[in-house]
């Protein structure tokens, strides 16, 4: 390999990195799974035996709100947290009002509805990432736990980098995750958290809305000192649509997919 390439951190620092990213992407993979799915009788047993750091984060206090809510777990909790995921995130039995639909483009357009800009905003990093979701899709592509689980995607992509030594591959897959999580993500899970906390009727959902803020805490902060180690810079550019006069190059041809 080129020694111009070779990744310019000591040892310590680069496993500090990959054990970063192992837990960011594990993270990212377990919180896009409750927005995307209802919880099974198996997650509700694992969650309410769940370890709980006491660390003071905001996933802590999250988890820790959970724990407690199906502290007093009974036969009916199931049904209870499916009724719940479905008024909150699916909008059932609203018909007058946006609970906290899981969508950046509700959030962040105009009008407050799915398809908008944020939806082709998703799709241009996906496939910039070399990335798509399966032809049979029928979800919008700027759902949450899609967008959580190509920040997974992006984490793991960047401990191949490591892995392999290759500075040019670990700084394209941090800068792409870092822009993807400035305009796509840090940009509107606030609001949706606020939803949540208003909308919700359990503590879990709203423990899952606390985790989320502290999703949110904890890749800025990575971001911050990543882009410092590896001299990134202070601006973080966004990646546009190939029809918007903004874009930056046109995004690479889709290889895999996002979800399965």
């Amino acid at each position: 390999m080129d020694q111009t390439n070779r990744i310019a951190l000591d040892g310590a620092a680069i496993q500090e990195m990959r054990e970063a990213n192992e837990t960011r992407a594990a993270f990212c993979r377990f919180l896009a799974s409750l927005y995307l799915y209802e919880l099974t009788d198996e997650q509700i047993e694992a969650f309410a035996h769940i370890e709980i750091a006491g660390d003071g984060t905001a996933i802590d206090e999250g988890l820790r709100a959970i724990k407690e809510y199906l502290r007093h777990r009974h036969g009916g909790t199931r049904q209870e947290l499916a009724v719940d995921y479905a008024r909150v995130f699916l909008g059932a039995g609203s018909y007058d009002r946006i609970l906290a639909p899981p969508y950046e483009s509700v959030f962040t357009s105009e009008e407050r509805i799915l398809m908008q800009d944020a939806r082709d905003g998703a799709v241009t990093y996906y496939r910039r990432g070399g990335l798509d979701l399966p032809a049979d899709n029928t979800t919008p592509e700027d759902h949450l736990g899609f967008e959580l689980q190509f920040a997974a995607v992006l984490a793991d992509r960047a401990n191949e980098a490591l892995d392999g030594d290759d500075a040019v591959s670990l700084a394209d897959a941090v800068s792409l995750a870092r822009s993807f999580f400035v305009h796509h993500q840090q940009n509107w899970l606030p609001a949706l958290c606020e939803a949540v906390d208003e909308f919700a009727e359990t503590d879990f959902y709203r423990g899952v809305a606390q985790m989320t803020r502290g999703y949110v805490e904890s890749e800025a902060a990575f971001f911050d000192e990543v882009a410092a180690a590896l001299s990134l810079g202070a601006a973080v550019d966004e990646i546009r649509p190939a029809w918007d006069g903004a874009c930056e190059g046109t995004p690479s041809a889709a290889e895999g997919a996002v979800a399965s």
